[in-house]
């Protein structure tokens, strides 16, 4: 099993500027994008619980560019576990534009960090990371954090 989670994405002319190449905020709506798909389907319990009062909160976000996409750029993007604490998750991200021919392009690396939450919304507190979620995110920690 790979030490991440791989969401695929072929670029639209959507997320373009005028310029043509992809606009920076489309990166950060691909790790959103990712994570969600990630709870659906290593996590649905979560998805659930969402419903509830479990509000997942992010703290931090940070993404650094190396080179530009353009429309019909295939990309995988590849969420790895980078902390794991008693409230808080750390994700890391990887773009990586897909090459036919070889292992691909590293385009951008981002991070993400979220905390964990439950409550109304006038009374939220910090909650620890849910079982199930600490459940979904085992086979993705590696033996330096274990």
């Amino acid at each position: 099993m790979s030490r991440y989670f791989e969401y695929r994405h072929v670029v639209g002319f959507e997320e373009t500027n005028l310029v043509g190449n992809v606009y920076y905020v489309n990166y950060l709506r691909w790790q959103g994008r990712c994570r969600e798909l990630f709870l659906k389907e290593r996590a649905p319990e979560i998805v659930d619980d969402l419903r509830g009062d479990l509000k997942l909160f992010t703290l931090r976000v940070d993404c650094e560019f190396y080179a530009e996409l353009a429309a019909f750029d295939e990309l995988s993007i590849r969420m790895r576990l980078i902390e794991l604490a008693q409230t808080q998750v750390e994700f890391g991200f990887d773009y990586v534009r897909v090459d036919a021919s070889g292992p691909g392009t590293l385009v951008a690396r981002g991070v993400q960090r979220v905390a964990c939450m439950r409550g109304p919304n006038t009374r939220t507190v910090p909650a620890r990371v849910p079982d199930a979620l600490m459940r979904a995110l085992a086979p993705y920690v590696t033996v330096a954090e274990e």
